[in-house]
């Protein structure tokens, strides 16, 4: 069952919430930026951060999918088998069920949004 709708607004800075080591990446964390703590209803939005050379190994999930931004950097995201470099400005779509993997390709720090449907729970299962 869908939660119902919150009709005050939330906002939050990036520089308040804590971050958390993304599992089987060293060099990359996550930020629940808007989440079950909030009670969202139907979107998480989290920010990624991945150092430079950092991977996080193909994984997929069965029943969300994503929508990303590209903040800062140049990755190499491989959707399917099939790799993508993108870079600040980029929006990706990753449909739910699809392997996917991140490279941070560059020197600097590569950062993005990642929103996905408030249906928990969901399972990660790596493929590497």
């Amino acid at each position: 069952m869908q939660k119902e709708s919150i009709d005050t607004p939330i906002i939050v800075h990036v520089n308040d919430v804590p971050s958390s080591d993304v599992p089987r990446s060293p060099g990359a964390t996550i930020q629940v930026m808007l989440g079950n703590k909030e009670n969202m209803p139907r979107f998480h939005t989290r920010i990624f951060t991945l150092q430079p050379g950092t991977v996080i190994p193909a994984h997929q999930h069965d029943v969300i999918e994503h929508e990303q931004v590209m903040l800062e950097g140049t990755m190499k995201l491989t959707v399917g088998g099939v790799e993508h470099v993108v870079t600040a400005g980029n929006v990706m779509y990753l449909p739910a069920g699809v392997p996917h993997s991140y490279e941070n390709i560059g020197e600097e720090i590569v950062r993005f949004v990642c929103c996905i449907p408030a249906k928990l729970p969901y399972s990660t299962d790596f493929t590497d």
